[in-house]
């Protein structure tokens, strides 16, 4: 017959896990002594101090084929993306004419996008460039930083500067968008051949009510001497080249699809992988009571 064991008291469980965490005959602290806790440790201690110093030797190795300047790898930023400003979540500029409030934000977008394009800005902080060739700066063994950008003045973009019209035409029902290729480093747009920016209805049927289009500089052009981009942190006041495009009779009241491509000869703008590659595609919608 089995015998049951006793039952141990509250008293007796306190006692023996007391003696568990210190027991002052052997000396241990939650069974282990001094000495072996030490032991332990200095184990980790090693082993986790081979393992933070075989991490930094890595990271420092790694980086020593890393140039600060340049990315080692740009294959996937071949060709450059387009976008607009003003920029929406869903590219989508609807406004009433007559709701101020409905389109005062873009133009509070433009001015702070043009900031950096003012005339007195550039001139203090880029040069006049020759146009119609690369602004090419070889360091030819010496590393040639900063590099200069060539000057942007916001006069070029004309009717749509914010400067004699200061809603960009919202107000009045014939509102600017501005197109901008987003910035690749050391690519040459164009290929040595000039490069212009046209923006069209998406729709055939849609053309006539998208109405006259406006293009500042003349003809969307975009010269060779914004390029080669050459990074951040060389290229410090680099402002990329800006299209205006302003729409001076559209349809009031209707959507209207639009797709504006950057025409240059190794451009590729037919990739249907990639919606924003040379061409960027929005809406504007201009209501009015």
């Amino acid at each position: 017959m089995a015998v049951e064991k006793e039952k141990k008291t509250c008293g007796q469980v306190m006692t023996e896990w007391k003696e568990f965490i210190w027991n002052p005959r052997t000396h241990q602290f939650m069974g282990r002594t001094g000495s072996s806790w030490a032991l332990i440790l200095l184990f980790y201690l090693v082993f986790y101090g081979f393992l933070t110093a075989l991490f930094t030797l890595t990271m420092w190795v790694m980086l020593q084929t890393v140039d600060q300047f340049n990315p080692k790898y740009q294959d996937r930023l071949s060709i450059p993306g387009v976008m607009i400003r003003p920029k929406t979540d869903a590219l989508d500029i609807t406004y009433n004419m007559s709701q101020t409030e409905s389109w005062e934000e873009y133009v509070r977008m433009l001015n702070k996008f043009l900031e950096a394009y003012d005339n007195a800005k550039q001139v203090a902080s880029n040069r006049d460039c020759i146009p119609g060739q690369y602004n090419e700066q070889v360091d030819n063994g010496v590393l040639n930083y900063p590099k200069t950008a060539c000057q942007f003045n916001r006069t070029m973009l004309g009717d749509c500067s914010g400067l004699n019209d200061t809603t960009y035409g919202y107000r009045d029902g014939r509102p600017c968008i501005l197109v901008k290729m987003n910035r690749v480093i050391k690519f040459y747009a164009g290929d040595g051949k000039p490069i212009n920016v046209s923006c069209l209805s998406k729709k055939e049927e849609d053309a006539q009510k998208l109405g006259e289009i406006a293009m500042f500089p003349p003809n969307g052009n975009i010269d060779l001497m914004y390029f080669p981009y050459y990074g951040k942190k060389i290229h410090v006041n680099y402002t990329q080249p800006v299209v205006a495009v302003k729409f001076l009779n559209l349809t009031f009241n209707y959507d209207h699809h639009i797709e504006c491509r950057v025409n240059a000869a190794n451009v590729n703008t037919n990739d249907e992988r990639d919606k924003f590659a040379g061409r960027v595609a929005f809406k504007i919608r201009v209501n009015k009571e």
